[in-house]
């Protein structure tokens, strides 16, 4: 297989990793680059648990070579907060339980804060649907819609 150089902005830091040129994105974060956060559900763009940023936008990165990433700046769960100092919505998904396995959360964290960021009002409605293209098996998404009404409230402060 053809081997390519990509360049990226991983989380704020610089990179050039080789790989396959069928590499996918998601690919070169979970087995390249180690960063174990970003999951892959279904492989075909329909579960939302490979969701990252990429230049600020929610993606799904098993869609994306990573070929088609180069220049791009990525932002993965593990870039938007740590364990000491939590990103609003992950303290949110913590304090409304929105999560239970834990499968799909970081997906669905990155999908909200793209939500949040590019709507300027969200009400119930707005949030369903703005997630809908990440599923939970666990929830009933109540607790998931509150976590992210609460996280756009500090968001927005």
């Amino acid at each position: 297989m053809k081997s390519i150089t990509v360049n990226l902005i991983m989380n704020g830091k610089a990179i050039t990793q080789s790989c396959a040129t069928n590499t996918t994105l998601v690919e070169l974060i979970r087995e390249k680059l180690q960063l174990t956060g970003t999951h892959v559900g279904c492989d075909t763009s329909q579960c939302g648990a490979c969701t990252v940023h990429m230049n600020g936008r929610a993606v799904k990165a098993c869609t994306i070579l990573a070929a088609q990433a180069e220049g791009s700046e990525i932002t993965t769960i593990e870039g938007i907060g740590s364990a000491d100092d939590l990103h609003p919505m992950q303290s949110s998904f913590r304090e409304c339980h929105g999560l239970q396995c834990g499968f799909c959360t970081p997906g669905m964290i990155m999908s909200a804060i793209d939500l949040v960021n590019r709507e300027a009002e969200l009400d119930e409605r707005t949030i369903r649907e703005g997630l809908e293209g990440n599923i939970c098996r666990c929830t009933g998404y109540h607790n998931i819609v509150r976590a992210v009404e609460s996280a756009a409230a500090k968001m927005k402060e």
